[in-house]
């Protein structure tokens, strides 16, 4: 154990949570295996997730045949089978959530993705979720939509807990941060506890090289400066954007205004990198972790990946590598026509579109099994 990658992490101040959820993985033992063994420190889901666990195995179907037997509703169904997973799955991660004093152990839930673009219907169903499923350590998941910004700084002045999801640029971060201060600001003045407050922001880090890639790509074979500067990028804006929000991170939980907020126990809202998959097969299969070790981050990875950096990762923190290069190197996709803030905004709203896809595939799996 003492020469597992994973483990080592920890020294360097990063948390590795599972990006998966299932209930053969709680029932076996297997995630208790992963806490001892692994150092696992938390746990994600998203509609994509549960859609894969729900339709591509029986392990809910006589659950399933139940409700629908009791006459439960597909959404009514989902919700419940979605809860108890994570309650259990909480409930495994308590006793660390308990040892670290709330700094990890968590397990997400997320929103209906449909609701990405409605303050009002995010609000109430992300204090609905909170409310029935009644863990501390849980995380409620809101996009890091338009809409979603006042979601979040409502939902922290109330105590909830929020994974803010489907973040992509720095732009947006800012206003995420933004938030998430003015919230905890918020319950200070009402004189509530803030200690007991906890949010990550989750950065979704290999689709926007999956997207920037190919445009780069066009100026190869051109033999041109313009060809020297796309294979300079290729690969590494992602990378270079994210080193760059760790670098507003810590300048904004350094601040003075934030400091104050410490004092009175408050936790900075630590960057969870996310979609740390390898999309590209000519990169490496655990390039998203190496590049972006940190003390105060997260990084959440799907099970092949946390089998990779297992058993071939190399901790360093690499975070602040070269990070005067990071600013320069976004800057200059503008010479090739790329426009970073163009480039995220497409991705946000990609994404919002992905979710709620992977959603209705989801109630699609559930109308089927519901029917045999």
């Amino acid at each position: 154990m003492k020469d597992n990658p994973i483990i080592k992490l920890q020294t360097l101040g990063q948390s590795i949570w599972l990006d998966y959820i299932r209930r053969d993985l709680i029932v076996s033992g297997e995630l208790r295996r992963l806490i001892k063994e692994d150092g696992l420190r938390g746990m994600t889901s998203n509609p994509s997730i549960f859609e894969k666990a729900i339709a591509d195995s029986h392990e809910y179907d006589n659950d399933i045949r139940s409700m629908v037997l009791e006459g439960k509703s597909v959404k009514t169904i989902y919700e419940t089978l979605s809860q108890r997973d994570v309650q259990s799955a909480a409930d495994e991660f308590r006793p660390l959530y308990d040892k670290t004093e709330g700094a990890d152990g968590y397990v997400s839930l997320e929103v209906n993705p449909h609701l990405a673009h409605d303050t009002r219907g995010t609000m109430d169903e992300a204090r609905r979720l909170w409310t029935m499923l009644d863990r501390p350590n849980v995380l409620i998941k809101v996009p890091a939509t338009e809409e979603g910004l006042p979601v979040i700084r409502q939902l922290i002045s109330e105590g909830i807990n929020v994974n803010v999801t489907l973040l992509f640029g720095i732009n947006r971060y800012r206003q995420v941060i933004e938030a998430y201060i003015a919230g905890i600001e918020a319950r200070v003045t009402q004189a509530n506890l803030v200690k007991n407050v906890t949010s990550v922001a989750s950065f979704f880090i290999s689709r926007i090289d999956a997207l920037v890639d190919p445009l780069l790509e066009k100026f190869f074979n051109k033999g041109s400066e313009d060809e020297d500067l796309a294979k300079m990028l290729h690969g590494q804006v992602a990378i270079a954007n994210a080193k760059l929000a760790y670098q507003i991170y810590k300048e904004s939980f350094n601040s003075v205004r934030f400091r104050k907020l410490a004092d009175k126990g408050a936790k900075t809202q630590r960057l969870l990198w996310a979609s740390t998959s390898t999309k590209n097969l000519e990169y490496s299969d655990v390039k998203y972790i190496e590049s972006l070790i940190g003390r105060d981050t997260v990084n959440t990875v799907p099970v092949e990946t946390l089998n990779d950096y297992r058993d071939h990762g190399e901790p360093k923190n690499r975070i602040e590598d070269e990070v005067e290069k990071t600013s320069l190197m976004l800057d200059r996709l503008s010479e090739l026509g790329i426009n970073i803030n163009s480039v995220t905004q497409q991705l946000e709203d990609e994404g919002v579109e992905k979710f709620s896809k992977s959603f209705d595939k989801l109630m699609e799996a559930l109308e089927k099994k519901a029917k045999k």
